[in-house]
């Protein structure tokens, strides 16, 4: 008896623990529905690393070549973040989106390599693509290529951007992408694709109606879902953001 009444009590004091913790509100968005993601609560983690700053350029060449880096001088309330020497843990969100559209400002060094994730499985590549003339779903602003995690490689092209519409390496660009989630029955049985609505590279259409039939990358085998973390790559190279921001679309 004195077992049992131990593990009641037990089980109420874990209740009302429960019960007294607060919920961690969702971010508040604007009176356009706009929810600003550079606010370090917004993401599950942010690593002691990243720079917060007014200002990044690239990196001065050293003995005649690209020192490939970024740089920029610490400023405790700087609008723009940049990921350190260029490799840090993704920005995640701790909310979910299924819908939704975003606004993303980023500036890379040369050669660098990062990508906005849609529900953290869907990728729009960035990666210094300016003057290519091929253009892929591997290269800047083309839907990720699924990819092979045995044998390395890719096991198809992706889905290539309409136009080149890079800057050079150092320049600020913008990235604005309309995103619908997957679509799902009672049973959760997946009754339509994800679809890229419409995805603007400075100011040039890349994307227009574009279904997305599998997560992208190495996620292409996992199950999909109708929400999920919006995500910042920030581990592939030297990159900077501002001005990002998410609406969830009704």
């Amino acid at each position: 008896m004195r077992i049992r009444i131990a593990a009641a009590v037990a089980l109420c004091v874990v209740i009302v623990a429960s019960a007294e913790e607060p919920k961690k509100p969702e971010p508040k968005a604007d009176k356009d529905g706009w929810i600003d993601l550079m606010k370090p609560d917004v993401w599950k983690k942010v690593d002691t690393r990243w720079i917060f700053t007014d200002e990044v350029k690239l990196a001065p060449d050293t003995k005649g070549k690209a020192d490939l880096r970024l740089q920029a001088d610490k400023k405790t309330d700087g609008k723009i973040w940049l990921n350190g020497e260029g490799r840090l843990p993704n920005l995640i969100t701790k909310q979910e989106f299924g819908d939704c559209e975003v606004h993303v400002e980023f500036l890379i060094a040369k050669n660098s390599n990062a990508g906005i994730k849609f529900q953290e499985v869907y990728e729009i590549q960035i990666l210094d693509s300016y003057g290519k003339k091929d253009l892929t779903g591997s290269g800047m602003g083309g839907i990720y290529p699924r990819a092979d995690l045995v044998k390395g490689g890719y096991l198809d092209k992706g889905i290539p951007p309409k136009v080149n519409a890079s800057k050079p390496a150092g320049e600020w660009q913008t990235l604005e992408a309309v995103w619908r989630a997957p679509r799902f029955n009672a049973s959760g049985e997946k009754i339509a694709n994800a679809v890229m609505v419409k995805a603007v590279l400075n100011g040039q259409v890349i994307h227009d109606n574009v279904e997305v039939k599998t997560p992208t990358g190495g996620n292409w085998q996992k199950k999909e879902t109708p929400t999920g973390s919006f995500m910042l790559q920030s581990d592939h190279g030297p990159t900077a953001w501002r001005n990002v921001r998410i609406k969830p679309r009704k």
